[in-house]
C-alpha cells in the first residue's frame, strides 16, 4: 500500500508540473486508478496558482492508459474576478493519458437559495464492523470498504446500482478536495453488475464531478459513495454518482461515461 501523499512527497518539480512514479498497487489492470490521476492531477492545479477560491467542478476525460513515470502539469486558462480554471494533463511514454479541466470559484451573494440535497440516511460502519478491502496489487488494496444492500428507504439497490461505505486507508496530509477526488471514483462502474460471472473490460471514459460544499470533511475518513445506471448500450453506458460524508451531507454528485467491451 502506498500512500498518495508519499507519491506527492517524492515528486521531482518540472517546469509546470512535477514528475510522479505511479505504484503498481495504484493500477487497475494496465491503467492507474481514475481517481488517483485526478488527485495528483488536482495537487498540481493547486500548485498552478495562487490564492485559489474553492474547486467547485471538474470535467476529465480518461485518454489511455497511464503507468509507471508519468509528468503531470497543469496550466491556467483564464482567472477572473470571481473563477480561475485551470487545465491539467497527465502524461507517460505512450503520450497523453489524462486531461482535466477543474474550475474554482469564490462564494457569491446570491438571492437565490435551494438544498434539497437528500441526506443518505445511512448510519457509517461502526467500529466492530467487518470492513473488506481488495488484493495488494490492484488499487482497491488502498481501502476500506463496506457494502450497503439497500437504499435507504429500504427499496432494494437496482440491477446496475453499487452503494458502498469507502474509506482511504492512508489518508493523511492531504488536501480535503485531493481526498474527495481521490476517493469518488472508487466503486466499480454500475453497468459492471450486469456482468454477472462473465466479466469483461470496461474503462470508464470521462466523468463530471460537481463539488457541493467548499470545505469537504468526515469522520474517520468514512465516504457514502454511489454509482446508478439505467442506460447500457451498444457498449455504452451513462451512470449517476454522489459522494455522502458520514453526517449524511451529500458533498458531490456528478456523471460518468463507461465504455464496456462485452
Amino acid at each position: 500500500m502506498t500512500p498518495i501523499a508519499e507519491i506527492l512527497a517524492n515528486a521531482a518539480t518540472i517546469d509546470g508540473g512535477f514528475r510522479a512514479t505511479i505504484p503498481m498497487d495504484w493500477l487497475q489492470g494496465r491503467t492507474a486508478y481514475g481517481g488517483l490521476s485526478s488527485a495528483l492531477a488536482l495537487h498540481a492545479a493547486h500548485a498552478c496558482d495562487t490564492d485559489l477560491p474553492p474547486l467547485r467542478s471538474a470535467q476529465v476525460s480518461f485518454i489511455g492508459p497511464l503507468s509507471g513515470n508519468v509528468a503531470v502539469s497543469a496550466t491556467r486558462l483564464r482567472r477572473g474576478r470571481n473563477a480561475a480554471f485551470i487545465q491539467a494533463d497527465i502524461t507517460s511514454d505512450a503520450g497523453l493519458g489524462y486531461r482535466a479541466t477543474f474550475v474554482f470559484m469564490t462564494d457569491q451573494t446570491s438571492r437565490v437559495v435551494l438544498d434539497q440535497r437528500p441526506p443518505a440516511g445511512i448510519a457509517p460502519p461502526a467500529p466492530d464492523a467487518r470492513l473488506y478491502t481488495g488484493p495488494e496489487e490492484f488499487f482497491t488494496g488502498n481501502f476500506d470498504f463496506l457494502d450497503v444492500k439497500e437504499a435507504s428507504d429500504g427499496r432494494p439497490l437496482g440491477e446496475a446500482e453499487w452503494l458502498r461505505w469507502a474509506r482511504l486507508r492512508a489518508r493523511d496530509g492531504l488536501h480535503p478536495m485531493v481526498e474527495v477526488m481521490a476517493i469518488g471514483d472508487a466503486l466499480p462502474p454500475a453497468a459492471f453488475r450486469l456482468l454477472g460471472k462473465q466479466l469483461a473490460p470496461i474503462s470508464s471514459l470521462t466523468w463530471m464531478v460537481n463539488l457541493l460544499s467548499a470545505t469537504p470533511r468526515t469522520r474517520d475518513g468514512w465516504w457514502l459513495l454511489s454509482a446508478q445506471s439505467d442506460y447500457a448500450l451498444a457498449g455504452c453506458s451513462s451512470q449517476s454518482m454522489r459522494l455522502w460524508n458520514s453526517d449524511g451531507e451529500l458533498v458531490a454528485e456528478g456523471m460518468q461515461s463507461v465504455a464496456i467491451f462485452a
